[in-house]
């Protein structure tokens, strides 16, 4: 085999070894941050942040495939995400176009004793009360407040562009 060759097979069998894994947990990073960054927070009482504090990135390898992903474990993210009820279905612009979520037709009561009448009006929901007494709240649902659908799409240009600039040294670094 002539040296060319065996050269070029060296570098070809370094390309096939290229670590991407460290430019996708930039990536997905990013993403993440921005998700936090976009996370609405309670603004009162106590328990802001648990939302934002549930957002979390990991990298994982399938075969041959390096794979980002940013996710929430947090029970309430994919209502605050996407809207509830009429008023979330007439107010989600900023959602993903590929999500199509099956909302409630009808608003709906929450008992009483599942929060405070200031919680309640601050979260812009009515107040029902007998004899004086408040006996719960009603409510056509929240509009969709999006934060992990943008942080992806707000930044998607600026990671391609950052693996392409990445891949890019790498094979100068290989070609050498």
């Amino acid at each position: 085999m002539s040296t060319d060759l065996k050269d070029l097979n060296k570098k070809l069998d370094k390309l096939s070894k290229m670590d991407i894994r460290k430019e996708t947990a930039r990536a997905i990073m990013k993403v993440r941050d921005a998700a936090v960054f976009n996370a609405p927070t309670r603004k009162y009482g106590s328990g802001g942040g648990s939302l934002k504090q549930s957002i979390f990135a990991d990298v994982t390898e399938d075969g041959d495939s390096v794979i980002g992903v940013c996710y929430t474990n947090n029970d309430h993210a994919v209502f605050v995400e996407f809207g509830t009820g009429p008023v979330g279905q007439a107010n989600h612009e900023k959602s993903s176009p590929d999500v199509h979520p099956v909302y409630s037709q009808t608003g709906w009561m929450i008992p009483g004793d599942a929060m405070d009448p200031d919680a309640a009006e601050q979260y812009g929901f009515g107040i029902a009360k007998k004899n004086g007494e408040v006996i719960g709240y009603y409510t056509n649902g929240q509009p969709a407040q999006p934060f992990m659908y943008p942080a992806l799409k707000d930044n998607q240009d600026e990671i391609l562009k950052d693996f392409a600039t990445e891949f890019a040294a790498d094979l100068e670094r290989i070609l050498k």
